[in-house]
C-alpha cells in the first residue's frame, strides 16, 4: 500500500510540466528547421510578371508551380546553386563590348593573312598553270615576295561531313588557332572526282592524275565540307592553292623549304602539346590541330605553360575566370567565314517571307516524346518574350529533330507568339530535288531525326536569324554544339557597330527531371553546361530557364563551376591536377611538362617534286611520313607524266 502511494508521489505536477515544456520546445525547434512551402498568394503571380528581373525566382522563369514539387530546391546556404543562379552573370550583356573588340581583331587578322581564291585553268599541252586572280578582300599574302611567302605559316582547318556542330568546330578552331599564331587559314577540301573518272581513280591512278592535269579542275575538283549548303568566304586558302604558290615561288628549289605539315591530336592526351609547347616557335609551314570537336580544345591554350601562348589565347578568348564578359569568338568567326549557299538561302527566305524572327527554339529530343521538356521550353520562351518588352506579336522559329514535337508544341506558343517552322515537304526549291548533297543515314535517324540532312542546314541558318534570343531545350543534354553555334551566329548577327543598344540572350531550358542530381547528367565535354556539372549544383531543382554563355567555358575558374570525377580523371591524362572545386595545381603541370618525353613531331611532306635533268615531262611526288616515336620513315613515289598537281 505504501509502495503504491510512494510511486504516485514520484510523478509530481512539476515533472509533468517539465516534460510538456521539453516536448513543446522540440516541436518548435523542428518547425523552425522545416522548409516551409512558399505561400500560393497573389504575390506568386507578381513573380511570374517579373520574369525579366534579377529576383531569385526558383520556378524556372514562369514554370507552373503546381506541376513541380514545391520547396525542393529552396537553398538555405551557399553550398550549392541552381542553374538560374549559375547563369545570372551571363545575362548582363557584359560580353558585347568584348565581342566587338574581338570582331575588329578577327577582321584585322584576315585582312593581313587572308587571301583570295585562285581559279586554276589547266590547259591541254601547257606545262604551267595559269591563275586567274579574283581581287576580293585581302591579297597581301598572295602578293608577298617569294622569300617572305616561303617563310609564311599556315594552319589547317579540316572537317568531314559527319555531325554539323562537331565538324564545324574543327574549322572554327583552326581559324582561332591561325589568329593566335598569326598564320593564314587553310580550309581542307575532300577529293571530289567526276563520275566518269571514278573508274580511272580506283584502277589506273597515274592515268587519273594525268587526266586531271590536262583536262582541268572540273573533273577532279576539291570539295569543301558541307560545300553544297555552305559558302566559305575568300579569307582562306585551299591546299591546292598553297601547293601551287609554293611551286610558283620556288620555295623548295630556291629556299630549300619543304611544304611540311605538323599535326597535333587533341584527342591523344599523352601526345598532344597543347599545354606544354610554345607553338609560336614551330617552324613547319603548316600546322594541323586535330580532334577539335567542340569549343574546348582551342581554349586549352589558356592554360599553356608558356606566357606568350597564354597571352595570345587570352587576347582572343578573354580570361576564363571572368565569365560575364567573355567574347562571342566562334560566332564572330562564323560571321566572317560562312554564309548559306544560294539553295539554302532560297529556302530560308521562303520560310521567313520577308520578316525576321525574334526568338528561336531548338529542341534536341532524340526521338523522345517528353511532355515536361516541352512545357519547360514554352515557359522559357515566355521569359524571352517578356524580356522583349512591349512589342507586336513576336515571331518564334521552331527547330527540332522530332517532327511530332513541333506539332504538339505549336498550339501552346501560338497563344502569345507567331510560330515559324520549315516544313521541308512543302518546299519545292532546288535543294529539295534530292539529286545532290548529303544523304540521310538510317543508323543516325535517332540522333539526327528522320528529315533529309539538308534540312538541318536550312534550320540552322533560319534559327540563327533570331534577333533577340535563342532557347535550347532537350530530352537529355541541353546546349549541344549545334545549338551553341546557332546562338553564337545569331548573337553575332544582332551585334551592331556599337555595343550599346544590343540585346540578345541565349537561354537554356531544363525540365526538373534533368536536374534531380544537379547538372551531373550534362556529361558531354563539349556541352555548354558541362563545366557546371560538379557537386556545386543543387539537387532536385524544379524547371529552370537560365542565361547561357555564348562562349562555352573550357575550364572551371568560375564561382559555381566544379568538375565531375570523370573530368578530373581525364584532365590527369593531360598532366593537370584538378581539385574537386576546379582549381589547377600549376606546379604539377610544370613538372609534368618538364618530365614529358620529347617526341618527334608527326610530320608529313605535303608535296616534294623532284626531277632529273631533261625529264621535263616526268615528275616524282614523294610523301614522307614519320610516326610519333620517329621509329621509321616510309617513302612513297608516285610517277605521273605531264603536269601534276599533288592531291591532299
Amino acid at each position: 500500500m505504501r509502495h503504491g502511494v510512494w510511486g504516485r508521489r514520484r510523478v509530481s505536477v512539476g515533472s509533468i510540466l517539465i516534460v510538456c515544456a521539453l516536448c513543446a520546445g522540440m516541436g518548435l525547434l523542428m518547425l523552425n528547421l522545416r522548409q516551409v512551402d512558399p505561400p500560393t498568394s497573389p504575390d506568386f503571380y507578381m513573380q511570374i510578371e517579373n520574369l525579366g528581373s534579377d529576383s531569385d525566382s526558383e520556378n524556372g522563369g514562369g514554370v507552373e508551380r503546381e506541376t513541380e514539387p514545391q520547396g525542393k530546391s529552396k537553398r538555405k546556404s551557399s553550398s550549392c546553386a541552381t542553374v538560374e543562379e549559375m547563369g545570372k552573370e551571363f545575362g548582363g550583356g557584359g560580353f558585347w563590348e568584348e565581342s566587338l573588340r574581338v570582331r575588329k581583331f578577327i577582321q584585322h587578322h584576315f585582312d593581313l593573312n587572308g587571301t583570295v581564291t585562285l581559279i586554276f585553268l589547266l590547259i591541254l599541252k601547257v606545262k604551267e598553270a595559269h591563275a586567274v586572280r579574283s581581287i576580293s578582300g585581302a591579297s597581301r599574302v598572295r602578293n608577298l615576295p617569294p622569300a617572305q611567302f616561303c617563310r609564311h605559316g599556315f594552319v589547317m582547318g579540316k572537317a568531314s561531313e559527319a555531325g554539323f556542330g562537331n565538324e564545324m568546330y574543327k574549322i572554327l578552331s583552326g581559324a582561332a588557332l591561325s589568329i593566335m599564331l598569326n598564320r593564314s587559314l587553310i580550309i581542307g577540301q575532300t577529293r571530289h572526282i567526276g563520275s566518269f573518272l571514278k573508274p580511272f581513280f580506283f584502277v589506273f591512278h597515274p592515268i587519273y592524275v594525268f587526266l586531271c592535269a590536262h583536262i582541268g579542275v572540273a573533273c577532279c575538283r576539291g570539295k569543301f565540307p558541307f560545300g553544297d549548303y555552305i559558302s566559305y568566304s575568300k579569307f582562306s586558302f585551299t591546299m591546292r592553292e598553297i601547293k601551287h604558290l609554293w611551286r610558283l615561288n620556288k620555295c623548295v628549289k630556291k629556299y630549300g623549304r619543304q611544304l611540311v605539315m605538323r599535326t597535333d591530336d587533341f584527342e591523344k592526351p599523352a601526345q598532344t602539346n597543347v599545354l606544354c609547347s610554345n607553338w609560336m616557335k614551330w617552324k613547319q609551314p603548316i600546322i594541323w590541330f586535330q580532334g577539335t570537336n567542340d569549343a574546348v580544345a582551342a581554349q586549352f591554350f589558356l592554360k599553356n605553360i608558356h606566357p606568350k601562348m597564354r597571352n595570345a589565347a587570352s587576347a582572343l578568348f578573354g580570361k576564363p575566370e571572368v565569365l560575364h564578359s567573355r567574347p562571342n569568338v566562334f560566332g564572330e568567326l562564323m560571321r566572317v567565314l560562312l554564309t548559306p549557299s544560294e539553295d539554302v538561302q532560297e529556302a530560308v527566305n521562303w520560310v521567313l517571307g520577308g520578316a525576321e524572327p525574334d526568338i528561336s527554339l531548338h529542341m534536341r529530343m532524340l526521338m523522345n516524346k517528353s511532355v515536361r521538356a516541352a512545357q519547360a521550353a514554352v515557359n522559357c520562351i515566355k521569359k524571352a518574350v517578356h524580356n522583349l518588352g512591349k512589342s507586336p506579336k513576336p515571331r518564334v522559329v521552331l527547330v527540332s529533330d522530332h517532327p511530332s514535337l513541333v506539332k504538339s508544341i505549336t498550339p501552346n506558343i501560338n497563344k502569345f507568339a507567331e510560330v515559324i517552322h520549315f516544313d521541308y515537304e512543302l518546299f519545292k526549291g532546288n535543294i529539295s530535288n534530292g539529286r545532290k548533297g548529303l544523304h540521310s543515314l538510317e543508323f543516325r535517324v535517332k540522333d539526327w531525326g528522320p528529315a533529309p540532312r539538308w534540312v538541318a542546314f536550312v534550320d540552322f541558318f533560319l534559327a540563327s536569324r533570331a534577333k533577340h534570343a535563342v532557347v535550347s531545350g532537350a530530352h537529355r543534354r541541353v546546349g549541344t554544339t549545334y545549338a551553341q553555334l546557332i546562338a553564337a551566329l545569331a548573337a553575332a548577327n544582332s551585334l551592331g557597330d556599337e555595343p550599346t543598344g544590343s540585346s540578345f540572350a541565349f537561354l537554356s531550358s531544363f525540365q526538373g527531371d534533368l536536374l534531380r542530381g544537379g547538372l551531373r547528367f550534362q556529361i558531354g565535354w563539349g556541352h555548354v553546361w558541362n563545366r557546371f556539372a560538379g557537386p556545386l549544383g543543387c539537387h532536385g531543382q524544379p524547371n529552370q530557364c537560365a542565361f547561357t554563355p555564348l562562349l562555352p567555358p573550357a575550364w572551371w575558374d568560375g564561382l559555381w563551376q566544379s568538375p565531375l570525377p570523370r573530368d578530373i580523371k581525364r584532365l590527369a591524362e593531360y598532366g593537370i591536377e584538378l581539385s574537386g572545386f576546379g582549381t589547377i595545381n600549376e606546379n604539377h603541370l610544370q613538372s609534368f611538362c618538364r618530365s614529358k618525353k620529347v617526341q618527334a613531331p608527326l610530320r608529313r611532306t605535303v608535296a616534294r617534286l623532284s626531277c632529273s635533268a631533261g625529264c621535263s615531262r616526268k615528275l616524282h611526288r614523294h610523301l614522307l611520313t614519320t610516326n610519333v616515336n620517329g621509329r621509321f620513315r616510309r617513302s612513297i613515289t608516285v610517277k605521273a607524266y605531264g603536269f601534276d598537281i599533288s592531291q591532299e
